[in-house]
């Protein structure tokens, strides 16, 4: 008779690597389920790192004074940037909120008077039926009486982004304090060669986004103080209010300047067609400025990013994160950015030359 042949065997090595690779698996997808069922919290975590690593060379700053020989310790130059800011807050508060709250008394009470008003006069504009103005003003009157409720309604959500944002900014002290310790243990992970790499690119990385954060302060600031001058040269009612919340808005790129200047223009419509106007160019004016002089010198010397690449993480960050998600967009972009340029864009010297010499042709 002729024996059976006997079925293969998988050697055990082999075995133990099919077995190695499916719990693998597994735990990716584990992983990746708990990740994101916490991913609020991961969000919060993500915010905090970043915003401590854009204020670490702060830090390193403080550190670095010298006093008699004596330097300060991290835990010192941490508690020196808190209340610095917190000093920075309380004058705000002191001599800035209280115009800005005077300015919102006076707008809730006068804008049920001054909705007719403005109905009456948008009846006079050429096709007011076809815009359907009526319609509109029934809208704002719906909006205006259920604001109180809206706000009541709401006010669980608002404290529970109080305590978020409060938990967010316990979390960046920590990654001040910290973070060096967690951020030596995440290049463990890497071979010695390949660490080197990675810190070096992380450096570079660093010092971009820290640069975002000083760029977009001087933006900021430098909207909200012109407004709040032509605003108050224009005689718009609430223009310290308006103002404020021009230089805070500009945070969100993009969405912020179209919510503050459609509330603008809107409140300056209030009393004529000429405020409005007058709104409307100098924020048109201001853009050209911005985007033409200010930004490029401020924001693209310091981030180096496209314009597209911008507003592509902008979007991305929106529509994944909302308000927070936009404001880490461009700083997530810059450090996504560091990476890819390092290990991903295969780089040509004569052709990265063309591209710099085309920008400097159309700039």
């Amino acid at each position: 008779m002729v024996p059976s042949p006997t079925p293969s065997r998988q050697p055990p090595s082999e075995s133990r690597q099919v077995r190695g690779h499916i719990l693998f698996a597994v735990g990716v997808v584990l992983a990746l389920l708990l990740a994101w069922q916490l991913r609020q919290v991961l969000e919060l975590v993500y915010v905090s790192a970043l915003f401590a690593v854009v204020l670490m060379p702060v830090v390193q700053r403080v550190m670095g004074i010298s006093i008699r020989g004596w330097h300060p310790t991290r835990g010192i130059a941490v508690v020196t940037l808190v209340l610095s800011v917190g000093l920075a807050l309380a004058m705000l508060f002191t001599f800035a909120l209280p115009p800005v709250l005077h300015d919102v008394k006076r707008f809730s009470d006068d804008l049920p008077a001054k909705v007719p008003e403005l109905v009456a006069r948008m009846h006079r504009l050429p096709m007011a039926d076809k815009l359907g103005v009526d319609s509109m003003a029934q809208k704002a009157e719906n909006a205006a009486a259920s604001f109180a409720s809206y706000v009541l309604n709401s006010m669980p959500v608002w404290i529970g982004r109080i305590l978020d944002l409060i938990t967010a900014l316990i979390l960046c002290i920590y990654f001040m304090l910290e973070g060096e310790f967690a951020y030596f243990y995440f290049l463990s992970f890497f071979q010695p060669e390949t660490r080197e790499r990675l810190a070096r690119t992380l450096l570079v990385a660093e010092t971009r986004m820290s640069k975002w954060l000083l760029g977009q302060g001087a933006l900021m600031l430098t909207l909200g103080v012109t407004s709040t001058i032509v605003f108050a040269a224009l005689h718009v009612r609430y223009f310290f209010l308006l103002g404020v919340l021009m230089g805070l808005f500009n945070l969100i790129p993009v969405a912020g300047g179209v919510i503050t200047i459609v509330l603008a223009s809107g409140v300056a419509a209030l009393d004529s067609w000429t405020k409005m106007a007058g709104v409307l160019i100098f924020y048109a004016i201001y853009v050209q400025l911005e985007n033409g002089f200010l930004t490029p010198r401020i924001m693209r010397t310091s981030v180096n990013l496209m314009g597209l690449s911008v507003l592509i993480a902008l979007l991305a960050g929106a529509k994944l994160a909302g308000v927070v998600g936009a404001m880490v967009a461009v700083p997530t972009a810059a450090l996504v950015a560091v990476l890819i340029d390092e290990y991903i864009v295969q780089k040509d010297p004569a052709a990265a030359e063309q591209v710099r010499k085309a920008h400097q042709a159309q700039s």
